[in-house]
């Protein structure tokens, strides 16, 4: 099992090499308790403005696949300089898929808040094959894609949610 507590690198490690502010989230990776939930949030925080840059979802769509191959090359070069292929500070694997997740998520708060909530326990947990790629595949893909497959059960389950309340009304 992956084990993410090592201490965070200074900050001066982030400019380093580009990689490592992606990868750290520019920085959101660096909190020293919490940095899946802190760079989520880092996510949250920053999807407004990516919608707003980019409000065509075909462009979103194409960017969030850029950021996801940019992340695996990022995650693969910080977790090697951290001696760690998943080291804590690494979060950009948390922030892309949950862009994702934000993306195709209803927009009001109360889904958005229940697409985090969903999105965190499902990283945590780790069904499978979350946790089997987590513990075989210690490259950039492996990190990326563990919490893909978390932002995809947190879709599910949002969808099932959504369905569920649909019966309802």
């Amino acid at each position: 099992m992956n084990i993410k507590r090592s201490p965070p690198p200074p900050p001066a490690f982030l400019l380093a090499h580009p990689a490592h502010l992606i990868a750290c989230g520019f920085g959101s990776g660096l909190s020293p308790w919490a940095s899946g939930t802190v760079g989520t949030a880092f996510a949250w925080a920053t999807y407004p403005l990516l919608r707003a840059l980019l409000p065509h979802d075909l462009f979103f769509a194409a960017f969030l696949a850029l950021a996801f191959a940019v992340g695996v090359l990022a995650c693969e070069v910080t977790g090697r300089n951290l001696g760690l292929p998943d080291h804590g500070a690494i979060v950009w694997d948390e922030i892309v898929p949950f862009w994702c997740v934000l993306f195709l998520a209803p927009s009001e708060l109360a889904w958005q808040l229940a697409a985090f909530l969903a999105f965190r326990f499902f990283d945590v947990a780790k069904p499978p094959p979350a946790r089997a790629i987590d513990e075989r595949l210690k490259n950039g893909l492996g990190v990326m894609l563990d919490d893909l497959v978390a932002a995809a059960y947190a879709l599910i389950l949002l969808s099932l949610i959504k369905t569920a309340a649909s019966w309802l009304d």
